[in-house]
């Protein structure tokens, strides 16, 4: 391999060290926080066969560096490989957890949400003109605004969280994904998610609800070992950071991409497009996860010409595998919503770990973006993008703030 790169802990825009990356091949080396050694793939196809491949696991018994003791207490990227939960389960455990999930994702149950989630976003869109209208400059920060209240508010929904967990719950959820912050705060930020959603996870059992998390406490209670007090909270703890911040992600990017190239909006606008072609598009094109932690391969693995060793923590380079132009062309890192490949990109996820909430984010995403900007069709960056403030993480890819004017 090549020389590693080491990830900025304080993340910012991945597309350039990627280009730079990908021009070497398509898995490289890396250092991760804490001098933690693995491997980033980032070339589409290699991804792709890497995410299906049956010598890759994502339990962490297969992490060598953290069986050794070589992983620092309080190590930012814990969470990621040690949660109990679908993500960190192989074979059978994932199967089992996987199944019990997969009911509030069917395609049925999440058209049914679809007035839900239109109702949603109609009010949101009413609480941004009216912060709007209050603010002095007449902006409006559309992501804590709009953008990450929608999902959250779903999701939560969803599991059954009341309304007055959101805000910390997405603050927690920032802290676990960022990649910049010190070993007290991260233990901190895990110790009070998993304490949050115990409670939570206490109420429903009390009073259960038609939620999700009632009927995996259900499934427990009437299968016995099938899911563990610590597989049900890993188990919400990870829906509520992925059921959040990758939409969160997707609906500020897709919105960033808009406004600063304005003729793909006419096209929408024309017909020549369309809302879910501007999330696809939006989704290779700048990818609401730059870097996923983990996988490791369980024996000595060659992808795409490169060995990665046995138990090498590896990153799934979803924001550089949307921009690789062996897969989508010499003009890659040209964002069109009219682009045919469109639709290959992985950002997603492959194989028998492919993202569940799928269909919800995509649906989530195209409502909010078609009701917004029929809304406020003139609506547009307030600062220029390059000076929008960024995610504190190498995992999410996005900015911090994104403030608009509406222009009504």
């Amino acid at each position: 391999m090549s020389s590693p790169h080491r990830l900025d802990p304080a993340g910012g825009c991945p597309h350039a060290d990627n280009a730079r990356l990908l021009a070497q091949g398509a898995v490289t080396p890396v250092v991760l926080p804490g001098g933690v050694e693995g491997a980033a793939v980032l070339g589409h196809d290699a991804l792709r066969d890497f995410l299906a491949h049956p010598d890759v696991a994502k339990n962490a018994r297969h992490f060598t560096a953290l069986a050794e003791g070589r992983v620092p207490e309080g190590w930012p990227l814990a969470t990621f490989a040690t949660v109990q939960g679908m993500t960190t389960a192989d074979d059978a455990d994932h199967r089992r957890l996987r199944n019990l999930v997969s009911k509030a994702f069917t395609a049925r149950r999440v058209e049914e949400l679809r007035p839900r989630v239109e109702e949603m976003t109609a009010e949101l869109l009413d609480r941004v003109e009216r912060a709007a209208r209050e603010s002095e400059d007449g902006t409006v920060d559309l992501r804590r605004h709009f953008a990450m209240p929608l999902p959250m508010g779903v999701i939560c929904e969803l599991l059954g969280v009341d309304a007055e967990h959101h805000e910390r719950l997405h603050h927690l959820s920032n802290q676990v994904v960022a990649t910049d912050i010190g070993p007290q705060e991260a233990m901190a930020a895990n110790r009070e998610l998993v304490q949050t959603l115990a409670a939570v996870a206490a109420t429903r059992a009390e009073l259960p609800g038609d939620d999700l998390t009632s009927a995996l406490i259900a499934a427990r209670e009437e299968g016995g070992d099938r899911l563990s007090q610590q597989e049900l909270i890993g188990t919400l703890l990870l829906m509520i950071i992925a059921g959040h911040e990758t939409t969160l992600n997707l609906i500020s990017n897709a919105v960033r991409a808009l406004c600063t190239h304005r003729e793909q909006l006419d096209h929408v606008r024309t017909g020549k497009s369309d809302w879910a072609a501007v999330v696809e598009e939006t989704l290779r094109w700048d990818s609401p996860v730059s870097y996923f932690p983990f996988r490791y391969p369980t024996r000595d693995l060659e992808v795409a010409g490169t060995v990665i060793p046995r138990g090498t923590p590896v990153l799934a380079g979803y924001s550089a595998a949307g921009r690789d132009t062996a897969a989508h062309g010499p003009d890659a890192d040209r964002f069109d919503a009219t682009r045919a490949t469109a639709a290959r990109h992985i950002s997603l996820g492959h194989g028998p770990h492919y993202c569940l909430g799928a269909p919800l984010a995509r649906m989530e995403a195209t409502i909010a973006l078609q009701r917004l900007f029929e809304r406020f069709p003139d609506l547009d960056l307030a600062v220029p993008d390059p000076e929008l403030p960024r995610h504190a993480s190498f995992v999410g890819n996005s900015v911090d703030e994104l403030p608009v004017r509406l222009a009504f």
